[in-house]
């Protein structure tokens, strides 16, 4: 889509036209996101997201969307990704985290420190492209596909970029899920050791939760609660990665650029929808809505990316991404279990 149109279709979202033109492609990415949603409820463990960027894969890669389709696939992946982060801020307390989330700051910060240390000294040796090295390091440093789709309307990387990314924190998001529980026990990990370890060390919040719950009720608990914690990390790095952004295209002269362009806004109203539901503004009984609405707008939003993924290109990129996926997760498992006996929490 030439950008004067893409453009055009952003404004008419904020003056709150809505372009007929993005209706086919946003029923194209609701259809799979319905069908992805009901095989994740059906197969937890891989989930949702998940199966709305494979099934997007599969169905881009079997027959390429028409040109009428674009307008809405690009629609689903920016703006509905967008609102989906601002509706999880609905249903995310601030005391909640404030209360029980502060003694797992020491490690977490630690485990962020060795993914993106990791991330640039593995990516660069390896030749990864930038975005890329970026989308994986804050995926496994925070919160798997979700801090991925935070940061993706930031640093704007190609398509094929953002599902790669999010199939190597999936890959082992499962390898985890699998293989905590047994080594936990083979270490004698308290419920809280364990619950620290998984909920520092693995990326997405179902992952975290079926890991720390295989293992035990407490320590499930503990690893739902820390996650929480790190999950809400991904808004100063947001923040870094704008401000970065702009410092780097003053730097190369882009005269017409401005922070406010990319300053991620989507952020701010995450931070007044979490501050609303902590105030008590959200009514209890919408909590469950909620968050089947952000879960669907997150599954469309990537199954819209899917829709715009390329398998040839993403099959060019090579088993180096993989490789960088590998070394940044083992860094964090490693720090995260490392700290933990510095401090005595095993």
């Amino acid at each position: 889509m030439p950008v004067a149109e893409a453009n055009t279709l952003d404004s008419n979202v904020l003056t709150g036209t809505v372009d007929s033109r993005i209706w086919p492609g946003l029923i194209l990415a609701a259809i799979i996101a319905s069908a992805a949603l009901v095989l994740g409820h059906l197969l937890p463990l891989v989930g949702g997201p998940v199966f709305g960027i494979v099934l997007g894969i599969l169905v881009r890669n079997m027959r390429e969307p028409a040109v009428r389709f674009q307008a809405g696939i690009r629609f689903a992946g920016k703006q509905i990704l967008q609102w989906s982060i601002v509706a999880l801020g609905l249903g995310l307390s601030l005391h909640q985290v404030a209360r029980t989330g502060l003694s797992s700051l020491g490690v977490t910060f630690v485990t962020m420190s060795a993914a993106f240390g990791s991330a640039y000294v593995l990516g660069r040796l390896l030749g990864i492209p930038a975005k890329l090295k970026t989308l994986i390091g804050v995926g496994t440093a925070i919160c798997g596909g979700s801090a991925i789709a935070a940061v993706t309307p930031i640093i704007k990387p190609d398509d094929h970029e953002t599902a790669f990314a999010i199939s190597t924190i999936f890959l082992f998001n499962l390898v985890a899920v699998l293989l905590f529980p047994m080594l936990g026990h083979v270490m004698h990990l308290s419920a809280q050791g364990f619950g620290m370890w998984a909920g520092t060390a693995i990326n997405d919040t179902s992952s975290v939760v079926a890991a720390g719950y295989s293992y035990s009720k407490a320590a499930g608990d503990y690893a739902t609660i820390v996650k929480l914690t790190r999950a809400t990390l991904i808004i100063p790095v947001c923040l870094s990665l704008a401000l970065y952004e702009a410092w780097r295209h003053k730097k190369h002269g882009t005269s017409d650029f401005h922070l406010a362009e990319i300053f991620p806004w989507f952020i701010l109203w995450f931070l007044v929808a979490s501050t609303a539901r902590t105030l008590g503004l959200i009514p209890a009984g919408w909590q469950a809505l909620i968050h089947d609405g952000a879960e669907f707008m997150i599954i469309m939003a990537l199954s819209a990316i899917g829709l715009s993924s390329d398998l040839r290109r993403m099959a060019a990129t090579g088993m180096r991404p993989i490789l960088l996926g590998l070394g940044v997760w083992a860094a964090v498992a490693l720090s995260s279990l490392g700290m933990q006996s510095l401090l005595g929490q095993l």
